[in-house]
């Protein structure tokens, strides 16, 4: 979604005064209503972009929402929803934007009961055997989670997490920051 975002700015700083043009707005009125226009659009691009806000669409049911927004270095903590750079793999690209919760920190123990994953004493889910294309999914191992790795993952069934091979434990230089959804 951030790729549409400034586009959709400056589309709106040229269509406002077009649109008052037609309807023949008093010249007063169409200066102060561009201006208006234009100082919000300059606000907005300052405050998400410029104090480093990026947006992300959810492409999945992974999670319930649709769009969040993310601020890049934001610092975060188990049960936060967390943006991160995908290894690549799986179908999905190298640098892909996945959002995810925080399951398991440092330290957290990752309990694999033949394919059900709990962290801690926490339910996580369980692991499929094969995704909704036919793939065969292999299922991460349980273990420590090392210093600098995070286990995360989303209650949905179909969720790409930490609970498969392909992903595993998140590495913490490819997490972006704290995410919140939006809607």
């Amino acid at each position: 979604m951030r790729g549409y975002i400034f586009p959709f700015l400056i589309w709106s700083m040229v269509a406002a005064p077009l649109l008052l043009a037609i309807c023949r707005v008093r010249r007063s009125a169409f200066l102060g209503i561009t201006a208006f226009v234009g100082l919000a659009a300059v606000a907005a691009w300052i405050a998400f972009v410029g104090f480093g806000y990026r947006f992300s669409e959810n492409l999945t049911s992974s999670l319930n929402g649709h769009v969040y927004v993310y601020k890049v270095g934001e610092p975060w903590q188990k049960g936060d929803l967390v943006a991160y750079r995908w290894k690549g793999g799986f179908g999905y690209p190298a640098g892909a934007t996945f959002i995810k919760i925080v399951a398991g920190v440092p330290g957290d123990v990752v309990k694999r009961e033949d394919r059900t994953f709990l962290v801690g004493n926490q339910y996580i889910g369980v692991a499929k055997v094969k995704a909704k294309n036919g793939k065969p999914m292999e299922a991460a191992a349980g273990g420590v989670i090392q210093p600098g790795e995070y286990f995360l993952s989303t209650p949905h069934p179909d969720s790409l997490d930490s609970r498969y091979a392909v992903s595993g434990n998140v590495k913490q230089m490819h997490i972006i920051g704290r995410a919140r959804e939006i809607f």
